[in-house]
């Protein structure tokens, strides 16, 4: 796992150009985004992601994917017109509910370790962020998804996706929801 993840990192450094002002641009970064499909209680969405702009963040939650991180848990934050949220272990155990989404536990334990807010992506409605606990660069496995737009949060969480097959499905999930399985398309 640790070399597939290695050699996206690797295609998302050589697809990055400089140009005359020094601006670093990706060439082509559509065509080597992994697409992540979500698949929950209440119905599937896609989510397109922006290695471009979050290489270690994309880099990151793409091994989680892939080491099956997300398979069967559970929605633990689900605000009308705001967020919902998921990618907290403690969610498969039902006995746990109290502490959902809360801790050190709550999440895989390895820090994405930078901070990748980028002004170019905002919160617009479908956005998909990492979720920290007021340290930016630590942010981890938990992913939130825009119910609305909220540019409020821009500037304070890096946005490494967005929706765009499935949209209605975000606005459905609410706490204790299921997220059945998270797969990578590249």
């Amino acid at each position: 796992m640790r070399l597939a993840t290695a050699a996206f990192v690797a295609a998302v450094v050589v697809a990055v150009t400089t140009v005359g002002s020094g601006i670093l641009r990706t060439a082509d970064a559509a065509a080597i985004a992994p697409v992540l499909l979500v698949e929950t209680s209440k119905g599937s969405f896609t989510i397109e992601t922006f290695p471009g702009e979050a290489p270690k963040t994309v880099a990151h939650i793409v091994a989680l994917v892939r080491d099956r991180f997300y398979d069967r848990q559970h929605v633990h934050r689900a605000l009308k017109n705001f967020v919902v949220q998921f990618g907290d272990p403690q969610s498969r155990d039902p006995a746990k509910r109290d502490v959902w989404g809360l801790g050190a536990a709550a999440s895989s334990g390895k820090p994405v370790g930078i901070a990748e807010i980028n002004p170019r992506r905002t919160h617009g409605l479908g956005a998909v962020g990492l979720a920290h606990m007021g340290e930016p660069a630590q942010g981890d496995s938990q992913i939130y998804i825009t119910l609305a737009p909220r540019h409020d949060l821009d500037g304070k969480y890096a946005v490494f996706g967005q929706v765009v097959e499935g949209r209605d499905v975000p606005a459905l999930l609410e706490v204790g929801d299921e997220i059945t399985r998270l797969s990578v398309r590249e």
